[in-house]
Protein backbone atom coordinates (compact mmCIF):
# COMPACT_ATOMS: atom_id res chain seq x y z
CA UNK A 1 0.00 0.00 0.00
CA UNK A 2 1.53 3.39 -1.03
CA UNK A 3 1.50 5.44 2.45
CA UNK A 4 3.97 8.06 4.07
CA UNK A 5 3.09 8.10 7.92
CA UNK A 6 4.77 11.52 9.67
CA UNK A 7 4.52 11.29 13.16
CA UNK A 8 3.05 8.73 15.74
CA UNK A 9 -1.29 7.57 15.77
CA UNK A 10 -3.14 5.25 16.82
CA UNK A 11 -4.24 2.32 15.60
CA UNK A 12 -7.68 3.13 14.77
CA UNK A 13 -6.68 6.46 12.53
CA UNK A 14 -4.01 4.79 10.46
CA UNK A 15 -6.63 1.93 9.72
CA UNK A 16 -8.95 4.43 8.75
CA UNK A 17 -6.10 5.86 6.11
CA UNK A 18 -5.90 2.12 4.75
CA UNK A 19 -9.53 1.73 4.57
CA UNK A 20 -9.73 4.88 2.26
CA UNK A 21 -6.45 3.43 -0.06
CA UNK A 22 -8.88 0.48 -1.04
CA UNK A 23 -11.43 1.70 -2.68
CA UNK A 24 -11.71 3.75 -5.81
CA UNK A 25 -8.98 5.01 -7.40
CA UNK A 26 -6.59 5.66 -4.72
CA UNK A 27 -3.09 5.77 -5.51
CA UNK A 28 -0.84 7.56 -2.75
CA UNK A 29 -1.99 7.93 1.10
CA UNK A 30 -0.54 10.31 3.23
CA UNK A 31 -1.28 10.96 7.26
CA UNK A 32 0.41 13.96 8.64
CA UNK A 33 1.65 14.08 12.24
CA UNK A 34 -1.41 16.07 13.90
CA UNK A 35 -3.30 13.21 12.58
CA UNK A 36 -6.45 12.12 13.95
CA UNK A 37 -9.61 9.76 14.10
CA UNK A 38 -12.17 11.66 11.68
CA UNK A 39 -15.55 10.95 9.80
CA UNK A 40 -14.60 7.60 6.97
CA UNK A 41 -10.97 9.81 6.12
CA UNK A 42 -9.06 10.60 9.00
CA UNK A 43 -8.03 14.53 9.87
CA UNK A 44 -4.36 14.98 8.77
CA UNK A 45 -5.34 12.64 6.00
CA UNK A 46 -4.48 12.80 2.12
CA UNK A 47 -5.72 10.50 -0.74
CA UNK A 48 -4.15 11.27 -4.19
CA UNK A 49 -6.72 9.59 -6.40
CA UNK A 50 -6.89 8.96 -10.58
CA UNK A 51 -10.72 9.41 -10.59
CA UNK A 52 -12.42 10.31 -8.26
CA UNK A 53 -12.99 13.02 -5.47
CA UNK A 54 -13.68 11.96 -2.10
CA UNK A 55 -16.39 13.53 -0.06
CA UNK A 56 -15.84 12.60 3.53
CA UNK A 57 -12.24 13.31 2.66
CA UNK A 58 -12.95 17.05 2.50
CA UNK A 59 -15.47 16.58 5.28
CA UNK A 60 -18.68 18.80 6.42
CA UNK A 61 -16.35 22.27 6.28
CA UNK A 62 -15.36 22.47 2.89
CA UNK A 63 -12.78 24.79 2.38
CA UNK A 64 -11.71 25.01 6.05
CA UNK A 65 -8.80 27.15 6.26
CA UNK A 66 -6.47 29.76 7.62
CA UNK A 67 -5.80 33.38 6.76
CA UNK A 68 -3.21 35.84 8.16
CA UNK A 69 -1.88 39.11 7.41
CA UNK A 70 1.10 41.21 8.78
CA UNK A 71 0.26 44.49 9.42
CA UNK A 72 2.96 47.55 9.63
CA UNK A 73 1.49 47.79 13.49
CA UNK A 74 3.99 47.20 15.99
CA UNK A 75 2.54 44.99 19.21
CA UNK A 76 4.27 47.46 21.47
CA UNK A 77 1.98 50.52 19.95
CA UNK A 78 -1.20 48.73 20.65
CA UNK A 79 -0.50 46.80 23.79
CA UNK A 80 -2.28 48.56 26.44
CA UNK A 81 -4.87 48.54 23.88
CA UNK A 82 -5.07 44.52 23.62
CA UNK A 83 -8.35 44.18 26.35
CA UNK A 84 -10.38 46.76 24.09
CA UNK A 85 -9.50 45.52 20.79
CA UNK A 86 -10.32 42.49 21.57
CA UNK A 87 -13.69 43.37 23.09
CA UNK A 88 -14.42 45.24 19.66
CA UNK A 89 -13.69 42.11 17.81
CA UNK A 90 -15.96 40.24 20.34
CA UNK A 91 -18.59 42.99 19.37
CA UNK A 92 -17.85 43.30 15.47
CA UNK A 93 -17.45 39.67 14.70
CA UNK A 94 -20.42 36.81 15.30
CA UNK A 95 -19.07 33.75 16.69
CA UNK A 96 -20.91 30.42 16.97
CA UNK A 97 -22.20 27.84 14.84
CA UNK A 98 -25.31 28.97 12.94
CA UNK A 99 -24.89 32.89 14.05
CA UNK A 100 -25.90 35.54 11.44
CA UNK A 101 -23.84 38.50 10.06
CA UNK A 102 -25.18 42.09 11.38
CA UNK A 103 -23.63 43.53 8.65
CA UNK A 104 -25.09 42.34 4.76
CA UNK A 105 -22.26 41.66 2.67
CA UNK A 106 -22.17 41.68 -0.65
CA UNK A 107 -19.76 39.33 -2.95
CA UNK A 108 -20.09 38.84 -6.15
CA UNK A 109 -20.25 34.94 -6.41
CA UNK A 110 -23.31 35.57 -5.06
CA UNK A 111 -24.18 35.81 -8.82
CA UNK A 112 -22.08 32.82 -9.91
CA UNK A 113 -23.32 30.42 -11.92
CA UNK A 114 -22.13 27.25 -9.22
CA UNK A 115 -25.25 28.08 -7.25
CA UNK A 116 -27.05 26.11 -9.97
CA UNK A 117 -24.40 23.59 -11.09
CA UNK A 118 -24.11 22.38 -7.59
CA UNK A 119 -28.01 22.58 -6.98
CA UNK A 120 -28.42 24.49 -4.27
CA UNK A 121 -29.69 27.84 -5.08
CA UNK A 122 -31.62 27.29 -2.26
CA UNK A 123 -28.68 28.12 0.38
CA UNK A 124 -28.02 31.60 -1.14
CA UNK A 125 -29.99 33.24 1.56
CA UNK A 126 -28.23 31.14 4.17
CA UNK A 127 -25.41 31.85 3.35
CA UNK A 128 -25.46 35.71 2.84
CA UNK A 129 -26.51 35.87 6.05
CA UNK A 130 -23.74 33.82 7.42
CA UNK A 131 -20.87 35.29 5.17
CA UNK A 132 -18.25 37.14 7.57
CA UNK A 133 -19.22 35.42 10.40
CA UNK A 134 -16.68 32.36 12.10
CA UNK A 135 -18.17 29.60 14.04
CA UNK A 136 -17.44 27.35 16.56
CA UNK A 137 -15.00 24.88 17.87
CA UNK A 138 -11.59 25.47 17.30
CA UNK A 139 -12.27 28.45 14.88
CA UNK A 140 -10.84 31.82 15.85
CA UNK A 141 -9.56 35.26 15.49
CA UNK A 142 -6.35 35.57 16.87
CA UNK A 143 -3.70 38.80 17.18
CA UNK A 144 0.00 37.65 17.09
CA UNK A 145 3.30 39.12 17.61
CA UNK A 146 6.18 38.00 14.97
CA UNK A 147 10.20 37.88 16.27
CA UNK A 148 10.40 41.45 14.68
CA UNK A 149 7.86 42.92 17.44
CA UNK A 150 5.02 43.74 14.30
CA UNK A 151 1.14 42.42 15.18
CA UNK A 152 -0.03 39.83 12.47
CA UNK A 153 -3.90 39.07 12.44
CA UNK A 154 -4.72 35.51 11.98
CA UNK A 155 -8.51 33.69 11.29
CA UNK A 156 -9.25 30.39 10.77
CA UNK A 157 -12.73 29.24 9.46
CA UNK A 158 -14.62 27.32 6.38
CA UNK A 159 -17.48 27.86 4.51
CA UNK A 160 -19.89 27.58 7.64
CA UNK A 161 -23.51 26.20 7.26
CA UNK A 162 -23.13 26.17 3.19
CA UNK A 163 -20.28 24.04 3.18
CA UNK A 164 -22.24 21.44 5.64
CA UNK A 165 -25.36 21.61 3.22
CA UNK A 166 -23.46 21.26 0.48
CA UNK A 167 -21.86 17.66 1.56
CA UNK A 168 -24.86 16.74 3.51
CA UNK A 169 -27.18 16.85 0.17
CA UNK A 170 -23.97 14.92 -1.86
CA UNK A 171 -23.34 12.27 0.77
CA UNK A 172 -26.96 11.70 0.35
CA UNK A 173 -27.08 11.57 -3.33
CA UNK A 174 -23.90 8.89 -3.05
CA UNK A 175 -25.92 7.04 -0.71
CA UNK A 176 -22.74 6.96 1.60
CA UNK A 177 -23.00 5.32 5.13
CA UNK A 178 -22.83 7.43 8.40
CA UNK A 179 -20.12 6.69 11.08
CA UNK A 180 -16.52 6.75 11.74
CA UNK A 181 -15.35 3.65 10.44
CA UNK A 182 -16.84 3.23 6.83
CA UNK A 183 -15.49 3.30 3.40
CA UNK A 184 -15.21 7.11 2.24
CA UNK A 185 -17.98 8.68 0.26
CA UNK A 186 -16.12 8.72 -3.28
CA UNK A 187 -18.31 10.13 -6.29
CA UNK A 188 -16.60 9.34 -9.91
CA UNK A 189 -15.17 12.41 -11.45
CA UNK A 190 -17.43 12.37 -15.22
CA UNK A 191 -20.48 11.17 -12.65
CA UNK A 192 -23.74 13.41 -12.77
CA UNK A 193 -23.24 13.60 -8.71
CA UNK A 194 -19.59 13.96 -9.02
CA UNK A 195 -20.27 17.17 -11.56
CA UNK A 196 -22.47 18.56 -9.38
CA UNK A 197 -20.05 17.82 -6.08
CA UNK A 198 -17.27 20.09 -7.41
CA UNK A 199 -19.06 22.53 -8.36
CA UNK A 200 -20.40 22.97 -4.93
CA UNK A 201 -17.22 22.48 -3.76
CA UNK A 202 -15.35 25.44 -5.89
CA UNK A 203 -18.51 27.50 -4.47
CA UNK A 204 -17.66 27.02 -1.13
CA UNK A 205 -13.83 27.41 -2.05
CA UNK A 206 -14.76 31.20 -2.92
CA UNK A 207 -17.66 31.61 -0.39
CA UNK A 208 -14.77 30.62 2.43
CA UNK A 209 -11.81 32.98 0.81
CA UNK A 210 -14.55 35.78 0.63
CA UNK A 211 -15.60 35.04 4.28
CA UNK A 212 -12.02 35.29 5.59
CA UNK A 213 -10.99 38.20 3.87
CA UNK A 214 -14.18 40.01 5.10
CA UNK A 215 -13.08 39.10 8.58
CA UNK A 216 -9.69 40.10 8.15
CA UNK A 217 -10.27 43.48 6.95
CA UNK A 218 -12.98 44.38 9.78
CA UNK A 219 -10.61 43.31 12.62
CA UNK A 220 -7.61 45.05 10.55
CA UNK A 221 -9.99 48.44 10.79
CA UNK A 222 -10.04 48.09 14.27
CA UNK A 223 -6.86 47.67 15.22
CA UNK A 224 -5.55 50.12 12.89
CA UNK A 225 -2.01 49.87 10.19
CA UNK A 226 -1.55 48.42 6.86
CA UNK A 227 -1.28 45.51 5.61
CA UNK A 228 2.37 44.62 4.17
CA UNK A 229 1.95 40.75 4.29
CA UNK A 230 -0.75 38.23 3.57
CA UNK A 231 -1.18 34.28 3.41
CA UNK A 232 -4.17 32.41 2.90
CA UNK A 233 -4.95 28.57 2.35
CA UNK A 234 -7.72 25.78 2.68
CA UNK A 235 -6.79 22.73 4.40
CA UNK A 236 -10.02 20.97 3.44
CA UNK A 237 -10.40 20.77 0.02
CA UNK A 238 -9.69 19.19 -3.06
CA UNK A 239 -7.12 20.01 -6.33
CA UNK A 240 -6.48 18.89 -9.39
CA UNK A 241 -2.78 18.13 -9.30
CA UNK A 242 0.03 16.64 -10.81
CA UNK A 243 2.16 14.21 -9.15
CA UNK A 244 5.43 12.37 -10.81
CA UNK A 245 3.65 13.28 -14.11
CA UNK A 246 0.39 11.89 -13.92
CA UNK A 247 -3.01 14.02 -12.20
CA UNK A 248 -4.71 13.15 -9.55
CA UNK A 249 -7.99 14.57 -7.80
CA UNK A 250 -5.82 15.55 -4.34
CA UNK A 251 -8.36 15.59 -1.11
CA UNK A 252 -6.60 17.10 1.82
CA UNK A 253 -8.82 17.11 5.23
CA UNK A 254 -7.02 19.04 8.10
CA UNK A 255 -3.64 19.20 5.65
CA UNK A 256 -2.23 22.60 4.31
CA UNK A 257 -0.84 22.32 0.75
CA UNK A 258 2.92 23.09 0.80
CA UNK A 259 4.37 22.79 -2.70
CA UNK A 260 7.74 23.87 -3.24
CA UNK A 261 7.24 28.09 -2.24
CA UNK A 262 3.88 27.80 -1.09
CA UNK A 263 3.18 29.68 1.77
CA UNK A 264 0.86 28.48 5.15
CA UNK A 265 -0.49 29.53 8.15
CA UNK A 266 -0.49 27.22 10.48
CA UNK A 267 -2.06 27.58 14.28
CA UNK A 268 -1.04 25.60 17.54
CA UNK A 269 -3.44 26.62 20.52
CA UNK A 270 -5.08 29.12 21.70
CA UNK A 271 -2.06 29.31 24.17
CA UNK A 272 0.92 28.67 21.67
CA UNK A 273 2.62 29.65 18.86
CA UNK A 274 2.04 29.80 15.32
CA UNK A 275 3.65 29.68 12.12
CA UNK A 276 3.97 31.15 8.95
CA UNK A 277 5.52 28.73 6.57
CA UNK A 278 6.46 27.53 3.03
CA UNK A 279 7.07 24.04 0.90
CA UNK A 280 10.27 23.11 0.28
CA UNK A 281 11.41 20.87 -2.81
CA UNK A 282 13.03 17.54 -2.25
CA UNK A 283 12.28 13.94 -2.65
CA UNK A 284 10.80 13.75 0.72
CA UNK A 285 8.32 17.02 0.02
CA UNK A 286 6.97 15.08 -3.54
CA UNK A 287 6.52 12.01 -1.28
CA UNK A 288 4.41 13.62 1.24
CA UNK A 289 2.14 15.06 -2.24
CA UNK A 290 3.61 18.25 -0.76
CA UNK A 291 1.24 18.41 2.24
CA UNK A 292 2.18 19.64 6.09
CA UNK A 293 0.58 19.89 9.08
CA UNK A 294 -2.87 21.71 9.10
CA UNK A 295 -2.74 22.54 13.15
CA UNK A 296 -0.92 20.78 16.29
CA UNK A 297 -3.89 18.16 16.46
CA UNK A 298 -6.28 17.28 19.10
CA UNK A 299 -4.75 14.98 21.81
CA UNK A 300 -8.59 13.86 22.98
CA UNK A 301 -11.73 14.54 22.14
CA UNK A 302 -14.74 17.54 23.23
CA UNK A 303 -16.64 15.54 24.96
CA UNK A 304 -13.66 13.69 27.18
CA UNK A 305 -12.09 17.36 27.44
CA UNK A 306 -15.48 18.49 28.72
CA UNK A 307 -16.92 15.95 30.89
CA UNK A 308 -20.35 15.13 30.98
CA UNK A 309 -23.09 15.57 33.48
CA UNK A 310 -25.93 14.29 34.53
CA UNK A 311 -29.90 15.96 35.41
CA UNK A 312 -28.42 16.74 38.49
CA UNK A 313 -25.84 18.90 37.25
CA UNK A 314 -23.29 15.72 38.96
CA UNK A 315 -20.27 14.63 37.00
CA UNK A 316 -20.41 10.97 35.51
CA UNK A 317 -17.56 11.65 33.79
CA UNK A 318 -15.49 14.79 35.24
CA UNK A 319 -13.79 16.78 32.70
CA UNK A 320 -9.92 15.97 31.99
CA UNK A 321 -8.86 19.68 32.29
CA UNK A 322 -10.51 22.22 34.14
CA UNK A 323 -11.26 26.19 33.18
CA UNK A 324 -8.92 26.72 36.30
CA UNK A 325 -6.04 24.81 34.38
CA UNK A 326 -6.82 26.63 31.04
CA UNK A 327 -6.74 30.15 32.12
CA UNK A 328 -3.93 29.53 34.15
CA UNK A 329 -1.73 28.35 31.42
CA UNK A 330 -2.78 31.63 29.33
CA UNK A 331 -2.03 33.96 31.69
CA UNK A 332 1.78 32.43 32.09
CA UNK A 333 1.80 32.77 28.09
CA UNK A 334 0.20 36.37 28.61
CA UNK A 335 -2.81 35.42 26.38
CA UNK A 336 -6.26 37.52 26.71
CA UNK A 337 -9.29 35.52 25.53
CA UNK A 338 -12.44 36.32 24.59
CA UNK A 339 -14.70 32.78 24.82
CA UNK A 340 -13.72 29.63 24.60
CA UNK A 341 -13.95 26.47 26.76
CA UNK A 342 -12.16 23.51 27.99
CA UNK A 343 -12.16 21.25 24.98
CA UNK A 344 -10.26 24.48 22.85
CA UNK A 345 -7.75 24.72 25.85
CA UNK A 346 -4.10 23.94 24.83
CA UNK A 347 -4.10 20.82 27.36
CA UNK A 348 -5.80 19.17 24.81
CA UNK A 349 -3.67 19.54 22.13
CA UNK A 350 -0.33 18.61 21.11
CA UNK A 351 2.48 21.37 20.81
CA UNK A 352 2.92 22.82 17.53
CA UNK A 353 6.91 22.38 17.39
CA UNK A 354 6.76 18.18 17.65
CA UNK A 355 4.69 17.63 15.34
CA UNK A 356 6.33 20.16 12.56
CA UNK A 357 9.74 18.32 13.78
CA UNK A 358 8.20 15.43 12.11
CA UNK A 359 7.56 16.54 8.47
CA UNK A 360 12.06 17.86 8.70
CA UNK A 361 13.14 19.17 5.79
CA UNK A 362 9.65 18.78 4.04
CA UNK A 363 9.14 22.50 5.33
CA UNK A 364 10.72 25.74 6.19
CA UNK A 365 9.39 28.18 9.00
CA UNK A 366 9.36 31.91 7.73
CA UNK A 367 7.79 33.54 10.67
CA UNK A 368 6.94 32.15 14.36
CA UNK A 369 4.11 33.70 15.74
CA UNK A 370 3.03 34.45 19.29
CA UNK A 371 -0.68 35.04 19.97
CA UNK A 372 -1.32 37.94 22.57
CA UNK A 373 -5.55 37.99 22.28
CA UNK A 374 -7.59 34.99 21.00
CA UNK A 375 -11.40 35.74 20.42
CA UNK A 376 -13.53 32.33 19.79
CA UNK A 377 -17.15 31.36 20.50
CA UNK A 378 -17.81 31.08 23.80
CA UNK A 379 -19.98 28.02 25.51
CA UNK A 380 -23.40 29.59 25.08
CA UNK A 381 -22.67 30.44 21.09
CA UNK A 382 -24.75 27.97 20.02
CA UNK A 383 -25.27 26.41 16.71
CA UNK A 384 -28.59 26.67 15.04
CA UNK A 385 -28.06 26.08 11.94
CA UNK A 386 -28.02 21.96 11.44
CA UNK A 387 -31.58 21.51 12.97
Amino acid sequence: MNTRIYGEHDERTIQQLNRCMRVGSAAKGVLCADGHLGYAHPIGGVVAYEEHISISGVGFDIACGNMAVRLDTRYDDIAREAARILSDIGKTISFGIGQKNAVAVDHELFDSPLWDKAGVRDLKKMASQQLGTVGSGNHYVDLFEDEKGFVWIGVHFGSRGLGHKITTKHLALAGAKDGMEVAPALVHQNSEIGRSYLAGVTLGGLYAYAGREWVVERVRQIIGGTVVDSVHNHHNFVWRENHGGRDYWVVRKGATPAFPGQRGFVGGSMGDNAVILHGVENEQGADSLYSTVHGAGRLFGRMEAKGKKNKKGEWVRPPRFTREEMDSWLREKGVLLRGGDVDESPMVYRRLEDVLAYHGNTIEIEHTLRPFAVAMAGPGEFDPYKD
